[in-house]
């Protein structure tokens, strides 16, 4: 348990958050149970200020639990296995997606949060991930499943579930709410005390929580309690934005939502100072960025923006937005990352990039997915207008052609792309089927009827390790080519998650970041040529330290000539350093 002067120290925090959400609560009373409800360990302590539980060996798989499975046993097992066997010396994070028992969404319409879905395995499963790996899971708070026992109370009117549900009446002034879909906002249901419109942010399944009844506060910290005792140290606040919500309001990003988001920190860094939370805001960018609060709410918030912005880029041949948006991106302060990612089981989000792109380059977006095999998911402005909320793509294919339509270098724009990210401040996560090379999955897109579907592909563990095995698949050329950059990545110390970064103006075709170590030995200059045209670089340009020698990571070439050129053909990237930079900076040639 704390001891007696942390116990102290938090409790004032838990007050100053309570009485910021819940004015009329007493605020100290409500603080006393949440410390009850977190049952502290023995170890529990005060944590450091400004304490980064991370360095550049860092990065992050994102999978689903059933992404890699063998018929004849439980997905977990397998994925296990192919994290021991293939990914053991590439990602310290696993963000194993929902698994837990659910009704749609593939797993983001929970019906009880305490439990493993048996079609995936169980808690000793997850505990056995959990011991070798850091384990990232979903905490779904801002909604659950129709199906829970919870929203079954809540029709009947018992406990626990009666009054765990925000509901509105369908006369209220609703035309400033903002949220991703366009099915009916409100929905209704014969409950045991009449009809109720329940407030349903994404579907009709999924039930929006009243975050204004303690009671449900205390049901989440007793979740957020379980989850650390099967050990999850990562906990990804899924459509936190949405938390709070009241009548009259966008219901988006209040302040009550930000006050949550700081009590949760409180609550699970004073467990353990490696317990970090990120926020899944897909908001525009200026909105996403407040999540980091003052140091006191996420550890790590998405870079939403990258992925629209590699596509425009890498389809237009044109670096500058995505020179802009780097330029403009504030250095996280200590304790803080920049989660950089370029793919997940989601779509490629638009909203990100609504004040970085104008409507021209939105449209070509839409307009490019489409032809390369991709749908489009939208979100209601009003009852007659549309928005495009997201494209749902592979990776993969989204690489397979520009602006001007498909063509054959969808390998050497996804090796592209993702040295951008590994290059960039913050940590990088891979969403497993980028890092497989797989493609749209029709079969699924049409058996499930969700856009999202064709990028949620479940691979069949025996088939893979074929296509793995093959020097000739595309899916083993692509995973040795990235695993290689990530081997490289791991040993830089300017490619610290918090190393210093600035951006480089080299023209439309080039893409450049400069990054330094914290202690300044190391500097790299991470360069991309982001178009399919053979591009020159003068070297003088990059100001290369004269008494320095240099060579590329990446090719393992010399810079032999600082007043020399640099070429790069289409989509190659090259990491140049200065070799007396560190220790260990050899090039790895396999």
């Amino acid at each position: 348990m704390l001891d007696e002067s942390d116990l102290a120290e938090l409790v004032g925090r838990l007050r100053t958050h309570i009485e910021q959400i819940y004015p009329g609560q007493d605020s100290r009373e409500v603080a006393t149970r949440l410390v009850e409800e977190m049952r502290y360990p023995a170890k529990a302590c005060m944590p450091p200020p400004n304490y980064d539980p991370w360095d550049q060996s860092d990065l992050v798989l994102i999978t689903y639990a059933n992404s890699i499975f063998e018929e004849t046993e439980k997905p977990l097992v397998s994925l296990k296995r192919f994290l021991d066997e293939r990914l053991s010396d590439l990602v310290s994070i696993v963000h194993i997606l929902p698994f837990y028992p659910f009704s749609s969404d593939d797993g983001f319409s929970v019906i009880d949060y305490e439990q493993v879905n048996p079609q995936l395995g169980d808690w000793d499963d997850v505990r056995a991930i959990s011991s070798e790996y850091r384990l990232m899971a979903d905490l779904v708070i801002n909604h659950c499943s129709r199906k829970s026992e919870w929203f079954e109370n809540f029709i009947k009117g018992e406990s626990p579930g009666r009054g765990y549900f925000f509901t509105a009446s369908p006369a209220a002034d609703l035309s400033d709410v903002i949220r991703p879909r366009a099915s009916d906002l409100l929905y209704p249901v014969e409950t045991a005390e009449g009809v109720e419109f329940v407030w349903c942010t994404f579907s009709h399944d999924q039930i929006d929580l009243n975050f204004g009844n303690l009671e449900v506060l205390y049901a989440f910290v007793r979740i957020i309690r379980h989850y650390l005792s099967q050990g999850v140290r990562v906990f990804r606040l899924d459509a936190i934005a949405f938390l709070w919500k009241e009548v009259g309001t966008t219901c988006l990003n209040l302040p009550q939502t930000h006050e949550m988001v700081r009590l949760i920190r409180a609550l699970v860094e004073y467990y353990d100072r490696e317990v970090l939370l990120i926020t899944e805001t897909n908001i525009p960018d200026r909105e996403n960025l407040t999540y980091f609060g003052n140091g006191n709410e996420a550890h790590m918030v998405y870079n939403f923006p990258l992925p629209p912005l590699l596509l425009h880029t890498l389809w237009s041949g044109d670096a500058a937005a995505l020179n802009r948006w780097i330029m403009s991106l504030p250095p996280a302060q200590m304790g803080t990352t920049y989660f950089n990612f370029i793919a997940s089981h989601d779509g490629i989000g638009m909203r990100p990039v609504e004040e970085l792109l104008d409507e021209e380059a939105q449209e070509a977006l839409v307009q490019t997915a489409q032809r390369l095999g991709g749908k489009v998911s939208w979100r209601a402005l009003s009852e007659h207008q549309l928005k495009p909320y997201e494209l749902n793509i592979s990776l993969y294919d989204a690489f397979g052609g520009t602006h001007d339509g498909p063509d054959e270098l969808a390998h050497e724009r996804m090796v592209c792309a993702h040295s951008i990210m590994l290059s960039l401040e913050g940590i990088p996560a891979f969403y497993i089927h980028s890092l497989l090379g797989t493609r749209n999955d029709y079969e699924k897109l049409d058996r499930l009827g969700q856009s999202r579907a064709i990028n949620r592909h479940n691979w069949i563990a025996h088939e893979l390790e074929t296509q793995l095995a093959d020097p000739s698949s595309p899916h083993s050329r692509l995973f040795e080519a990235l695993a290689r950059l990530i081997r490289i990545r791991k040993r830089q110390p300017a490619f610290h998650p918090s190393a210093v970064q600035y951006t480089l103006q080299l023209g439309p075709g080039l893409f450049g970041v400069w990054r330094q170590s914290l202690d300044r030995r190391q500097s790299i200059f991470a360069l991309a040529n982001v178009s399919d045209k053979n591009v020159v670089l003068p070297l003088g340009q990059l100001n290369l330290i004269s008494i320095d020698d240099w060579a590329d990571l990446v090719s393992g070439n010399a810079i032999e000539e600082r007043g020399g050129q640099l070429q790069l053909a289409p989509y190659q990237a090259c990491w140049l350093s200065n070799r007396d930079g560190c220790d260990d900076i050899a090039v790895d040639q396999n």
